[in-house]
């Protein structure tokens, strides 16, 4: 990332500000480090020893105090390692990185070497160590057997460290000198670790990387350098500059110049890691998949057995994500004694070095629901189940190849992602292979194994040649038979000769190397990066800007809603939506919302300034017109330029550092021994020259960052309130970005995990409360307060993101890790437990088999009973989820829709005994206050309707039960018919079911329904008691306990009512009243109904004989219905909901079109013949066709309608179905609706002379301006594709 926060505050343009020394400290001796890891098993050669940190100069600098311990431990995250004259000893490069409490990053550079050890105690006090484990070790195997020897060396190898994977021979030398007695101070030569370590600002890796070789070599070379060592160690502390930004700099090592450039202020902050290695080590899909979870802030845990690869891949991916910025813990490089930091419930991205020949199986992670896991040595990732594909992924992926392969990079991809397996997969099946036969194993692999396709015959020579250069000869073979030309393997000999450090002549060949690489690194992160600029050129229209200032934006931080997320998701092409919806929410989008709100009133944050900077120019250029939303590809159009200018500066020096030179030091002070690194002398490389020409750079920079504090400071808030907003407003995660580097004490650890704690219960509050207010929002505006604002892709990633936190709280502090999900986990060794209760209770549970029941006096649903045991079964019969992980969601799923997702939590952690067994004290789980809080907020949940399970299951199987209610109080609730039913809801229906006689329940098991919409209800008129009179139906989703009411409270039978065989019920969700009846029916009605009328009274049906509506209430209830459509219809697709319900529901469009129809109409005649307003349409429609007949409608437009309406009328008559009377109007409001055509018909019925028969004077019918409003008001449905569901319109062929 830019390491421009780093040079921050008073810091001089200074190009590094330490340089140290770590090894051996002769006064203390061998100290073994207990923290990596119980390790006497081994022979005495292997195991870890406390390292210190020997020198550093200077002392220290103000502006970044050296911490010793962190410095310490990642120099060598190992402890020291020993040698003898055997083994393989090349010096090693590796970097690292230290983040400070205010996320600021220091990085550092270090060269590992073998130095022989001189003090006399040392080699004795080895030679004691060997001959103690070689005593222990006869007295465990009898001397007889001679595999004691060699068991020990078995065991050295599996862990055997880092250094020694260099050479496929040293291990076997090695172990054969052993075994002859390990090491002897009389024969062998001892040799140890010293490490040589730079500290700088910014990630100049390449330079460091050459002085500090060169630094080295100068101390083994047989004739000494032309200047003392501490001329050029003082040379780069105080004499060579950071380069300015946008030019480059050339200082001097010992023996040859250094180059480096910095990127100027409009371009990518500066990266020197190599990506193409990345790219290659991983494959280029590998690559995208693990950028993607990087994004998505899930936890990444790379591992490699080289600490340079576990840099280069994570510094790489974190570039990558540019403009934005990772903002959890970070730790490329874990030393061995941190490794309780995986237990982090927190997003991290952290590197572990594997043990040579470890076996990935046998790494006992603490959760893996969220992780992606990169073992980058074997090239292959393990991805956390169901996460979205980057946007344009395929395409995106075409594009870094084509750029690879324009610098002669194999772009093919590494071992395709595995997804979490379920634990039926055996751990072991991957076989492991100690050191030895690795290597060839790897090279027969890359040959003819498609999995580690990534590797082309020329990286996999670039590799073995990083690994010893004696297997040139065996890689031509190689080549040949893989298609490289000789030719290339040629120059890549030359190039890799100059990068090893006897290519003194061939500097160019090195620099080449160096431009290729910077030229590549930029144009990969250029294409990259305009992805970013594509996808979120318009961000900056849907920051909210509240606050007036910035003391007030901070301290409200937390309350105030930054980002308008529903609006800019609703502006994004379909396919980038499952991927965008998670990106808003994390912590680095939120971070880099805040920094554009912040950037009103102070300093652009640089990341911030370059990418705005840059959506400037593409308006400017006017790349796509923001009103176009397209999903194509649009490809990076800037990859020449950027390339150039890296090569411009490069080739073209803008400055050159002052030369090392003699320092005032006396004679014989810079004198040393070949092949020792001396103690260099501290008090001329303590301070620096005080007439430096870019010492007066930081003056006039302090200047003007004085004037700068002065005019902020009159918003009279002091800076370090102003960080405490800061760290507290960007909340998680970020206190805990690096863990002390330090004494572990159990009172450090202890410390940590309470952090851990509080974070886990802050973020809790903060989803909950988060999930509440957006369905709150959404549920208020059915109420007509205001607009939504939340789409079910939203609400998927807020409960999804809800699963996440649930399984990082049950993975926090556990004993011992069972299964991939610690949530699932838990809940299994809670089924044990109660089924053996239930077994000595043997209690039945409820059966799912198709039941008939006896009708009994009261008919009424019977209650469903709350049980964790039993949702847990309704899971685990579900064949569609394979793993652990998706059967904890789809659990947390089905509660939340149930309601019951604190309660069941509550349950589960009721019993203290198995919560002790599982988990160590400092876990969440057993703190009791938070937990309680805990709860308590998801007990918030139960406010809102989630439909969460229902919605993402479709096609589970899902037993329903059905009960009929007559209407008791007359006798007729029996009927000798055969009746029918048949359910359906958004997702299908269940087909008709023969109801058997005289039964009024039922049970049945039919696919996913969804949410439930109508129910027909009919009989086939058989028998002498054919009538039916039924007040409502009553539908249970036995699964999620969702249960549906479908008001009837009409006959069905010929000759009574309207004659109706069948009918149309319109569902509503019945509220469930309090917790312990909730099965039971409550007609409480839900809350979006209007009080005026609590069902849907058809003016006909027996209740709504007295009721009469004025005409004012008619106007009003036809406006309210067609509102209701067209706010419908502006909903997001996925949020709409049923539409059955607004137009034949309850305070429908057919409800209130019924009642402007009843309005003055003569319904009642002598005798009490009820006349239904079917009726008048069909005399209308007769009228119109005997007036067609005698020809007084021409073909006209008029004539057309009069056809159509005619038409509409026969075919709803002919229909073979029983609908009855009121039925038949519905159905003719509903097709006129879809067709576009109840606006023309309209005036026919108006001006047929039989409306004066049938309608008083004063009816709305007869009024033209009230038709007239009417007509406007259903032409506003013309805009909309109204769909009809099949229940309503079977049976009409129209």
């Amino acid at each position: 990332m830019s390491g421009s926060s780093a040079v921050s505050g008073a810091a001089p343009c200074r190009f590094a500000h330490y340089f140290a020394i770590c090894g051996i400290d002769t006064e203390t001796g061998l100290e073994p480090d207990e923290l990596a890891g119980e390790n006497f098993e081994q022979s005495p050669l292997k195991r870890t020893f406390k390292s210190k940190v020997l020198a550093r100069y200077p002392e220290n600098v103000e502006w970044n105090p050296f911490d010793q311990d962190a410095v310490n431990m990642l120099c060598m995250p190992k402890g020291l390692s020993f040698r003898t004259q055997a083994d393989q000893r090349d010096p090693q490069f590796h970097s690292f990185i230290i983040t400070k409490e205010d996320g600021s990053r220091t990085y550092g550079f270090v060269h590992t070497f073998y130095e022989e050890v001189t003090s006399p105690q040392i080699c004795s006090a080895m030679q004691t160590l060997y001959q103690m484990h070689n005593a222990e070790h006869a007295s465990t195997n009898p001397p007889s057997s001679s595999s004691s020897s060699s068991s020990s060396s078995s065991m050295d190898s599996l862990a055997s460290s880092l250094d020694e994977v260099d050479s496929p021979t040293s291990s076997s030398t090695s172990s054969s000198s052993r075994r002859v007695g390990g090491y002897d101070s009389a024969r062998d030569t001892l040799y140890v670790s010293k490490a040589l370590c730079l500290i700088t600002p910014m990630p100049f890796m390449h330079a460091c990387r050459r002085f500090l070789s060169q630094l080295h070599r100068a101390v083994t070379a047989a004739t000494a350098p032309p200047l003392p060592l501490e001329s050029y160690v003082h040379n780069i502390l105080y004499e060579v500059p950071l380069p300015a930004p946008g030019r480059s700099l050339k200082f001097h090592g010992v023996y040859e110049p250094i180059v480096c450039q910095r990127p100027g202020l409009g371009e990518l902050p500066l990266a020197d890691f190599p990506l193409a290695e990345a790219f290659s080590l991983l494959g280029v899909e590998n690559l995208v998949q693990v950028f993607t979870c990087t994004l998505l802030e899930m936890q990444i845990l790379l591992y490699s057995q080289d600490y340079q690869r576990l840099m280069t891949v994570a510094e790489g991916i974190t570039t990558l994500l540019f403009p934005f910025q990772w903002q959890h813990v970070y730790v490329p490089i874990l030393p061995a004694s941190l490794l309780h930091f995986l237990d982090a419930p927190v997003p991290y991205l952290m590197g572990l070095q594997s043990k040579e020949g470890a076996d990935r199986s046998k790494l006992e992670l603490p959760q893996e629901a969220n992780l992606c896991f990169v073992d980058i040595d074997n090239h292959y990732i393990e991805l956390p189940e169901d996460f979205p594909h980057f946007p344009n992924k395929t395409e995106f992926i075409q594009e870094l190849s084509e750029v690879l392969l324009s610098y002669g990079i194999s772009a093919n991809t590494g071992a395709p992602p595995r997804t979490r397996t379920s634990p039926g997969s055996t751990p072991g099946s991957t076989p492991s292979t100690p050191g030895r036969e690795r290597k060839t194993v790897a090279l027969r692999q890359l040959e003819d194994d498609g999995r580690n396709g990534n590797l082309a015959g020329e990286e996999l020579a670039v590799l073995e040649l990083l690994q010893g250069n004696a297997t040139l000869e065996r890689l031509q073979a190689l080549t040949k038979r893989t298609g490289v030309t000789v030719a290339r393997v040629d120059a890549l000999r030359a190039g890799v000769k100059a990068q090893s450090t006897d290519g003194q002549g061939e500097r160019t060949a090195a620099e080449e190397e160096e431009l290729k690489n910077a030229k590549l690194n930029v144009q990969l992160r250029e294409v990259f990066a305009s992805r970013f600029t594509t996808m979120f050129a318009d961000y900056e229209a849907f920051v909210i800007q509240s606050a007036p200032d910035l003391e007030s934006w901070l301290t409200n931080r937390e309350q105030m809603h930054n980002f308008d997320k529903a609006s800019f998701l609703s502006d994004q092409p379909e396919p980038y939506l499952p991927f965008l919806s998670h990106f808003i929410e994390t912590q680095m989008f939120a971070t880099f919302i805040d920094n554009k709100i912040m950037s009103q009133w102070e300093e652009k944050e640089l990341q911030l300034r370059v990418f705005d900077a840059r959506i400037d120019k593409a308006r400017l250029y006017n790349v796509r017109a923001p009103s176009l939303r397209s999903s194509s590809y649009q490809r990076c159009s800037i990859l020449k330029e950027s390339a150039q200018t890296i090569e411009q500066r490069l080739m073209k020096i803008d400055h050159t550092a002052i030369h090392p030179h003699l320092l005032d030091m006396k004679i014989g002070q810079g004198r040393y021994e070949q092949g020792y690194f001396p103690k260099l002398q501290a008090d001329v490389l303590n301070t620096g020259p005080t007439n430096n020409k870019w010492s007066h750079r930081t003056a006039t920079t302090q200047r003007r960052k004085d004037r700068h504090r002065q005019q902020t400071e009159h918003l009279n808030l002091d800076n370090d309130l102003k960080e405490k907003y800061m760290q507290e407003a960007r909340s998680l995660g970020k206190n805990l970005r690096q863990p002390k580097l330090s004494d572990l004490s159990p009172a450090v650890i202890a410390q940590t995990n309470w952090k851990f704690v509080e974070g886990l219960l802050k973020e809790c509050r903060m989803k909950t409360k988060r999930m509440l207010v957006e369905k709150m929002g959404r549920e208020a505006v059915e109420l007509g307060h205001g607009e939504a604002n939340i789409t079910g892709l939203e609400e998927n990633t807020l409960i999804a993101s809800l699963c996440d936190l649930l399984e990082r709280i049950w993975s926090h502090g556990l004993q011992v890790k069972q299964g991939k999900s610690a949530l699932w986990s838990h809940l299994l060794h809670y089924q044990a437990r109660e089924e053996k209760l239930e077994q000595q209770q043997a209690e039945s549970p409820v059966s799912h088999v198709p039941e008939r029941r006896k009708s009994d006096c009261s008919i009424a649903m019977p209650s469903l009973r709350v049980s964790l045991i039993q949702d847990m079964r309704h899971i685990q019969s579900m064949s569609e989820i394979k793993t652990d992980v998706g059967r904890a969601r789809a659990w947390i799923r089905l509660s939340l829709e149930k309601k019951v997702l604190s309660q069941h939590l509550k349950q589960l952690l009721s019993g203290q005994a198995l919560t002790k067994k599982l988990y160590k004290r400092y876990a969440f789980l057993r703190c009791e206050e938070e937990k309680e809080q805990f709860l308590f907020h998801l007990l918030s949940l139960n406010a809102v309707d989630y439909f969460c399970f229902t919605s993402v299951f479709t096609t589970i199987m899902i037993p329903y039960r059905v009960v009929i209610i007559p209407i008791k109080k007359l006798s007729n609730a029996m009927t000798t018919s055969n009746p029918w039913v048949c359910v359906s809801g958004e997702l299908g229906d269940s087909g008709i079911m023969q109801i058997p006689k005289n039964v009024l329940e039922m049970t049945f098991d039919c696919q996913n329904l969804g949410k439930l919409t109508t129910v027909q209800l009919g009989h086939d008129n058989a028998g002498l008691l054919a009538k039916w009179l039924v007040d409502c139906v009553m539908v249970r989703n036995e699964i999620t306990g969702h249960t549906y009411r479908f008001p009837c409270g009409r006959w069905l039978g010929k000759g009574v009512d309207d004659g109706s065989l069948e009918r149309v019920l319109i569902g509503e969700l019945v509220v469930p009243c309090g917790d312990e009846d909730s099965g039971r029916s409550c007609r409480t009605p839900p809350l979006q109904r209007s009080p005026s009328q609590t069902r849907r009274i058809s003016i006909t049906s027996l209740s709504g004989r007295g009721y009469k509506p004025t005409s004012a209430q008619i106007q009003e209830a036809i406006g309210e219905a067609v509102n209701n459509i067209v706010k419908h219809f502006h909903k997001p697709e996925k949020e709409r909901g049923s539409l059955t319900v607004l137009l034949c529901g309850e305070s429908s469009l057919v409800a209130a079109l019924e009642q402007f129809f009843h309005h003055g109409f003569k319904s009642a005649r002598l005798f009490q013949k009820t006349v239904f307003v079917w009726d008048f349409v069909e005399k209308a429609v007769a009228y119109m066709e005997s007036a067609d007949q005698m020809g007084d409608l021409q073909e006209t437009a008029e004539g057309m309608t009069c056809q159509s309406l005619c038409h509409y009328v026969n075919a709803i008559n002919s229909t073979p179905r029983n609908i009855g009377k009121d039925g038949k109007f519905q159905l003719l409001v509903c097709l006129g609706a879809r067709d576009r055509l109840l606006p023309q018909w309209l005036p026919l019925l108006v001006e047929c002379p039989v409306i004066l028969r049938m309608y008083e004077d004063t009816a709305l019918l007869r009024d033209r301006t009230t038709v007239n409003a009417l007509i406007g008001v259903l032409e506003t449905l013309h805009d909309f594709p109204i769909t009809l569901e099949a229940s309503l319109v079977k049976g009409i062929d129209l």
